[in-house]
């Protein structure tokens, strides 16, 4: 069965003193609205144009993270970061867009949108057609920010972006094993949910906490008005060169309906891979992600939410999948992309009109030499949580048949 790894001596005096403030300052660990709001309009508050759409799931994402969550002290703080945080992306894209209007105008230009369930290879494939000369991924500061990249010139630019190095630092210092499933850095393409959220409603807050309750929330919600924000970041980050959007995400596979009618362009890389690893491995990055800011963290509960997740899942994207047939989506093997990452990027490029030059073979061939030099390796088995293969074998029979996984 899994267990935590344990932690470095600096890793052991950083909880110790959260846990020690949390008894001193208990009023500093509030995870309610009313604190959380406080910290996030300190310096000025929404618009009053603001429609309000973020205020209830904030109060079913907090309500969740303080009663199901199974919280450190560093986790609370994490939480209670976030909600602030997303607050404050709210305010600040709303000022970036209203002191540059002409920027809602901008189009968005067929963007490359690749997905799949968790552990499918999406980080592998993003991160190497990022470095092709006709795509653009986005850092994680462009993402968790992106109102303060709007003008900005090209050093300015590159100084934000290395500022942010700091935050992997300290996270990889709190749970090296991270760095192995996933590795994280100021120059290493991100996922979309980093943008995200800022209606609460985001797929990838379930990967850090435990809140089955805002989980259920987020399946009946509609994600429609989350990618129209999305697009807007999209807009304000447009550098003018010309290159089409590089973008991932697993949750994308969540929510292909709404993405599909707010991109309606895009072309869709959809990643499939032997349903057993999938879950199982996505089970095991989850609890090392909830780890980080939990000392409770239950195999067996990963592993059946994991299981039960993916499932929904998978359901919503072939129904959405049926009724877009016109949509343009490129399904890929992930053993083809282990296999031959070079030579899956060069026929991605041709389904979704890329150019795939000279230049385009090197800069795949170097950054291929990059990205193997920064993965660990990463073990797992369906029983560390609590998993029966053939349960999740016939849990997937539908998904398995229609794309030909065994």
């Amino acid at each position: 069965m899994w267990t935590q790894a344990e932690r470095s001596p600096e890793a052991q005096a950083l909880y110790a003193a959260a846990e020690a403030d949390r008894a001193a300052n208990p009023d500093r660990y509030r995870l309610d609205v009313d604190a959380v709001t406080a910290a996030a309009f300190a310096k000025g508050g929404l618009s009053e144009a603001d429609d309000g759409d973020w205020r209830a799931g904030l109060e079913i994402y907090l309500a969740s993270a303080r009663e199901e969550g199974r919280l450190n002290a560093l986790g609370v703080r994490s939480i209670a970061g976030t909600a602030s945080g997303r607050l404050q992306a709210r305010r600040g894209m709303a000022r970036a867009l209203e002191a540059a209007p002409e920027r809602q105008a901008r189009t968005v230009d067929r963007p490359v949108f690749i997905l799949g369930g968790w552990r499918t290879g999406t980080t592998l494939l993003q991160r190497l057609m990022s470095a092709l000369p006709g795509l653009r991924g986005l850092f994680p500061a462009e993402l968790s920010a992106p109102w303060r990249f709007a003008g900005l010139d090209p050093a300015a630019r590159e100084a934000l972006i290395d500022a942010g190095e700091a935050a992997h630092r300290r996270l990889h210092l709190l749970n090296p094993a991270m760095a192995s499933i996933h590795p994280s850095g100021g120059r290493l393409e991100e996922e979309c949910v980093l943008a995200m959220g800022a209606d609460f409603r985001n797929w990838g807050f379930t990967s850090t906490l435990r809140c089955p309750a805002y989980a259920r929330w987020l399946a009946t919600q509609d994600f429609v008005g989350s990618y129209r924000r999305y697009r807007d970041v999209l807009r304000l980050l447009d550098d003018g060169s010309g290159r089409r959007w590089l973008l991932k995400a697993p949750a994308h596979t969540a929510e292909l309906a709404s993405l599909l009618t707010v991109f309606p362009d895009a072309c869709l890389v959809h990643l499939h891979r032997d349903v057993v690893q999938t879950v199982t491995s996505g089970a095991s990055l989850f609890a090392v992600f909830r780890s980080t800011y939990s000392d409770a963290v239950d195999a067996r509960d990963v592993g059946r939410y994991q299981l039960d997740a993916t499932a929904a899942w998978f359901d919503r994207a072939m129904a959405a999948r049926d009724a877009r047939p016109e949509a343009r989506i490129v399904d890929v093997a992930f053993t083809d992309l282990a296999a031959d990452p070079a030579g899956v990027a060069r026929k991605l490029c041709a389904a979704c009109d890329v150019d795939w030059t000279e230049a385009s073979e090197a800069a795949a061939a170097a950054r291929l030499a990059e990205l193997n030099r920064q993965h660990g390796v990463h073990r797992y088995a369906p029983e560390d949580f609590g998993l029966d293969p053939d349960e999740v074998l016939e849990r997937f029979a539908v998904y398995r048949g229609r794309f030909g996984l065994r």
